[in-house]
């Protein structure tokens, strides 16, 4: 229980051997690949090393291809699959398998050159579509459209605005135009759509006339055949793609078996991907490679035993102090606190020279979360659900840690519910007085909320000292190993004094001749050991604001932990005030409808709520006593999948 003991790793192997390196190291799954910086001062080592090339563009171009190929079959043959049904599992070997990494891509290609094809033929129905309407208000029109007249009659097709009125237009064009004749085809919501025919002699004039109330030829000039003809032809091309779209999509149906295929193929991509990235921080010369990077000690020497395989040298080393900014970050906890690891990353991980503060917060989270949600029902619901996440689903990641929380927290709510006597609040004492108004049943319980806030609200501040005075003892424990005493002394060690003064005080212990000696000395301490770094007058105000910060930062910070019975109190009365509303009903069955509504959205609110406030405890009240941030996250490079689990095989 504690930050990882890491050693910084320097390989220098035969370029040639760069891809099976690589992926000895991604089986390994120890070891992080820096980035390239400069291997030493002397600047002819620029000349001799260049950053490493990689087929890393293309590994993500297929990744994007099989993520389109993943859509395009859960979109014409979708999979139903339960969320909490279990990963498969799959043997190392066969899950690195790079012939049937390919197979899964020429799949996904399969896949998308049906919707691709699919796309062109909506592009190509489309067009027809475009087509088929531009030709409908002419249907009316029985002529061939590669007859443009006569030796002397003319045919003109055009449209005019849907607003023109056609008798005064047709009446306008007569009086221009006697040989000429209008007949309206048909008309929309936007035009009119007229056959114009003039002999030749009054061609100008008539179209003069016809432009003046707007008129514009009709674009059927690459046509031939009738219109009714031309429909008819493009119908039969709508037909026809519609059949190819439905053959191309059955085909994509036919497929829809092989999404776990395709799923496996994409966390095979990833190992890809990982081992593509990684070699683009290598550092390579004409036939040589250079791998910096960090192992943690415990892996060391399998790391050693990796490498002796192949025609390298390497160096293994602990990390200097001025490296230890720069140093990953891995956190070694046991089942009851790795958990907490979640809520340790939310905040930030510890630095390199910093500690774990999991096994310190693990017994003041669980604690605390489950005094504000005290209740037997809810916690069962918890420890049931963290077992399905861990057992049936065998959740990894942060799913793992929610599971584990809910074991942990699912406990302590339910044994704080068993001291309350809460089962979604007073459901049982609810319903026993519907089934029997004569009844006066209610469970054991040693306090309850509304009857013991008080002592409630004690409890919670009791904890909350212990909890600070714990973060106080673990900075003066870390203080003491760096060496700087005398800052514990005067920070941590004189406020313990201070406080412990008041408290004898109060009762009159240690006091001579009326003077509180304990209190004495620890305000003696404060006022030398404060402020010993400041001169002249700045003593005094440096006293006076160490006195004010420090009795309003502890009181501040011990009614914080008021927000405990707070949340206890609130979600038992919200329980409370369903089963009130249920048992209005005066039957059984409304009751326990209106309960269960009641109380699962106090559960879920609960949750939330108390999480967020259990947080904010540890990450302000706790760890501002001792915690250093700023650790980054060991990331070797390993094999993570997202869709299997892998099975370990002996190399």
């Amino acid at each position: 229980m504690s930050i990882v003991k890491m050693k910084r790793v320097r390989i220098i192997a035969m370029e040639k051997d760069k891809s099976e390196l690589m992926d000895a190291l991604l089986r390994a799954g120890c070891v992080e690949v820096r980035e390239p910086e400069p291997v030493s001062e002397d600047e002819s080592w620029g000349d001799l090393l260049q950053r490493s090339t990689s087929d890393l563009s293309e590994a993500r171009l297929q990744q994007n291809e099989l993520k389109q190929a993943m859509s395009t079959l859960q979109r014409f043959a979708p999979q139903k699959s339960s969320l909490l049904s279990p990963r498969p599992q799959i043997g190392e070997r066969e899950f690195l398998d790079r012939e049937a990494l390919k197979r899964g891509l020429c799949l996904a290609d399969e896949i998308n050159g049906h919707a691709e094809a699919i796309g062109q033929l909506g592009v190509r129905e489309a067009r027809l579509r475009a087509e088929r309407a531009g030709l409908l208000p002419w249907e009316n029109y029985d002529v061939p459209l590669e007859l443009r007249g006569t030796k002397t009659v003319e045919i003109l097709l055009g449209t005019v605005p849907n607003s023109t009125d056609f008798h005064t237009m047709a009446g306008a064009v007569a009086e221009s135009a006697e040989a000429s004749a209008l007949t309206l085809l048909g008309q929309d919501g936007e035009q009119q759509y007229l056959e114009v025919l003039c002999h030749q002699s009054c061609r100008t004039e008539a179209l003069e006339t016809l432009r003046s109330f707007g008129f514009a030829f009709a674009q059927l000039r690459e046509l031939t055949g009738t219109i009714r003809e031309n429909l008819e032809r493009l119908d039969k091309a709508l037909a026809d793609i519609r059949s190819e779209q439905e053959s191309q999509q059955e085909q994509i149906r036919a497929l829809g078996g092989r999404m776990g295929e395709l799923k496996l193929c994409s966390d095979r991509l990833q190992q890809v991907i990982s081992t593509e990235s990684a070699k683009e921080k290598l550092l390579v010369a004409d036939s040589i490679l250079y791998l910096d990077g960090w192992v943690p000690d415990s892996e060391a020497a399998g790391l050693e035993g990796l490498l002796v395989k192949y025609d390298c040298a390497y160096e293994l080393r602990e990390p200097v102090e001025e490296e230890y900014p720069i140093v990953p970050v891995q956190l070694k906890n046991g089942p009851l606190t790795k958990p907490l690891n979640m809520v340790t990353e939310m905040y930030s991980l510890p630095a390199y020279d910093g500690v774990d503060p999991n096994p310190l917060m693990a017994p003041f989270f669980v604690t605390f979360f489950g005094l504000m949600m005290a209740d037997m029902a809810y916690g069962i619901i918890m420890m049931v659900g963290g077992w399905f996440l861990l057992k049936k689903m065998h959740a990894k990641g942060t799913m793992a840690h929610i599971g584990g929380l809910g074991l942990l927290c699912g406990a302590t709510t339910f044994l704080f519910g068993a001291l309350t006597g809460g089962f979604f609040g007073d459901f049982i004492p609810q319903i026993a007085k519907i089934i029997n108004p004569a009844s006066t049943l209610t469970l054991p319980a040693l306090f309850t909320p509304l009857d013991d806030t008080i002592a409630i609200l004690v409890g919670s501040l009791v904890l909350g000292v212990i909890q600070i005075f714990t973060g106080m003892g673990i900075s003066v424990v870390r203080k003491i190993q760096s060496g700087d005493f005398v800052d514990a002394l005067f920070s941590e060690i004189t406020w313990w004094i201070i406080l412990a003064g008041i408290a004898l005080a109060i009762f009159g212990i240690g006091t001579v001749a009326g003077v509180p000696v304990v209190l004495v000395v620890g305000v003696l301490m404060l006022a030398i050991g404060g402020t010993r770094n400041a001169k002249g007058f700045g003593k005094v105000t440096s006293f006076i604001g160490l006195v004010y910060n420090g009795v309003s930062g502890y009181f501040s910070d011990t009614f914080s932990y008021a927000r405990l019975m707070a949340l206890m109190l609130a979600g038992s009365v919200i329980a409370q005030v369903f089963n009130t509303l249920g048992a209005v009903t005066g039957n059984v069955v409304g009751f326990v409808l209106i309960s269960l509504v009641g109380n699962t959205l106090n559960l879920v609110l609960n949750l939330l709520g108390c999480y967020v406030h259990d947080l904010r405890l540890q990450c302000l009240e706790f760890f501002g006593r001792f915690y250093k941030e700023g650790g980054k996250p060991f990331r070797p490079l390993a094999i993570q999948t997202k869709y299997v689990d892998i099975m370990k095989e002996e190399q």
